[in-house]
């Protein structure tokens, strides 16, 4: 069973919106603050601070990319951003107007590749800035969160789809149907075995999926906990976010899971991320970071379901 401690740091002020969050090449903390157009960073014990967009701009997901920046969508403003380690931003319009890109990741390849959520496309950008994209074989999909897997393709969910994608380098795309209906799968991640881990926020599950497209589902203790983001750890557990319920739950390689409630009831945890500590951290909407931290001996935060 796996037993933690919950903290919570205030990073800014209640409408501010942190949203996702990623572990820096600096050893920061990098988080976007989807309402007030900023980039935020913390080193964990240090006070915060933050980097200005277009109040508008919606910035949503935010990852490390193979240039030492970090890379991230612009929701509303239909734009790839990226910034450095030192704070200097440059932003990148798309070709498809409106397009809505949510999801991004770094590739194999040296590119990034993102989701156009409005467009029904997969996007790819290179650090210099240059934009290919590859539509989708279906339409109203939805693309949401894409990630690297170890066959040396892209994952991506499609939520109003309820299906996963994959997208090569080459950019071929297959999609896998998910067994539950209506699922509205939302983050994924890789794990440790080649395989992926992903959520569905509809139904209350956590899926995993093979290489070859075998998914299994894990219906979490509450099914109307909504969660939202998934990462792994270094010892292979998948984390996530229950968006509805103020929790983080950790499911094994078995199936094992645990939910761990957070300090403030209502702190609408977003994304998540391993951080530089060891620790997890998730991004929480009412202005905060929260960090969960495996410890011992047993705390009496934790709910069990085999």
């Amino acid at each position: 069973m796996t037993h933690v401690t919950t903290e919570e740091y205030a990073v800014a002020d209640r409408d501010a919106g942190p949203y996702a969050i990623t572990t820096g090449p600096d050893g920061a903390l990098w988080f976007t603050m989807v309402h007030s157009g900023r980039i935020g960073r913390l080193v964990p014990g240090a006070e915060p601070t933050s980097y200005e967009l277009d109040p508008g701009c919606g910035p949503t997901i935010i990852v490390p990319g193979p240039d030492g920046a970090l890379w991230f969508t612009e929701y509303q403003a239909h734009r790839i951003g990226r910034i450095t380690t030192g704070g200097v931003i440059d932003e990148f319009a798309l070709p498809t107007p409106g397009c809505g890109p949510y999801g991004i990741a770094p590739g194999p390849d040296g590119a990034l590749w993102f989701t156009e959520t409005a467009a029904d496309r997969i996007g790819r950008i290179t650090p210099d800035g240059r934009v290919t994209e590859f539509q989708l074989p279906v339409a109203g999909a939805f693309p949401s969160a894409i990630v690297a897997g170890a066959d040396g393709g892209l994952w991506f969910t499609l939520n109003q789809a309820g299906a996963l994608g994959r997208i090569g380098t080459d950019g071929m795309i297959t999609l896998y149907p998910l067994p539950t209906e209506a699922a509205a799968p939302v983050g994924i991640a890789a794990g440790q075995d080649g395989a992926l881990w992903f959520v569905e926020i509809a139904a209350g599950q956590i899926g995993r999926i093979t290489p070859d497209g075998q998914v299994t589902e894990f219906p979490l203790p509450d099914r109307a906990a909504r969660p939202h983001a998934i990462t792994t750890d270094t010892a292979g557990t998948a984390w996530f976010t229950e968006w509805g319920t103020g929790r983080v739950g950790s499911i094994t390689a078995d199936g094992t899971i645990a939910v761990h409630r957070l300090p403030t009831p209502g702190c609408e945890p977003h994304g998540i991320t391993l951080g530089p500590d060891g620790a997890l951290w998730t991004a929480l909407e009412i202005g905060a970071l929260g960090r969960i931290a495996p410890v011992q001996p047993p705390s009496s935060d934790v709910e069990r379901i085999s």
